[in-house]
């Protein structure tokens, strides 16, 4: 974590408290997770260097691109087009080449990446979605990025 410039991951007026222990805003409504919480998490998936990872809720990217230090891909999914665009641009000019963000819902996964060695849900949830039995599914109206 000490090699991603987390200030880069954060609003300009919010620089000077980018590596505080404590989320802060990044706009459509959303956070940064706290980096105790980022490294919590990411230890948790006890991962490996040839892992593939799918993270739901790309935020930032910040977390994105703590997982991208550690494993041979990321697949990351954000459904606020804005916070999409955003951390897609931003992981391309800090040279992450391992990391694909895609602007969905990550109720749907993503199928096109799958199988996955670990996922991780950094979105807010209120539900876990149940598995589909017929394989319909809702259409991805996103696009890549």
């Amino acid at each position: 974590m000490g090699k991603i410039p987390r200030h880069l991951f954060v609003d300009e007026s919010f620089k000077e408290e980018a590596y505080a222990d404590h989320p802060l805003p990044i706009g459509e409504g959303q956070t940064i997770s706290q980096p105790y919480v980022v490294a919590l998490m990411t230890e948790a998936l006890r991962l490996r260097p040839e892992d593939r990872v799918l993270e739901i809720g790309t935020g930032s990217g910040y977390q994105a691109a703590v997982l991208a230090e550690i494993v041979k891909e990321v697949y990351t999914i954000e459904i606020r087009r804005p916070l999409a665009e955003s951390a897609s641009k931003r992981l391309q000019e800090l040279g992450y080449m391992n990391i694909q963000v895609k602007c969905a819902d990550g109720y749907f996964g993503w199928e096109e990446g799958a199988p996955f060695d670990a996922v991780i849900v950094t979105a807010a949830s209120n539900h876990i979605p149940l598995p589909s039995s017929n394989n319909s599914k809702k259409e991805d109206v996103s696009s890549f990025l």
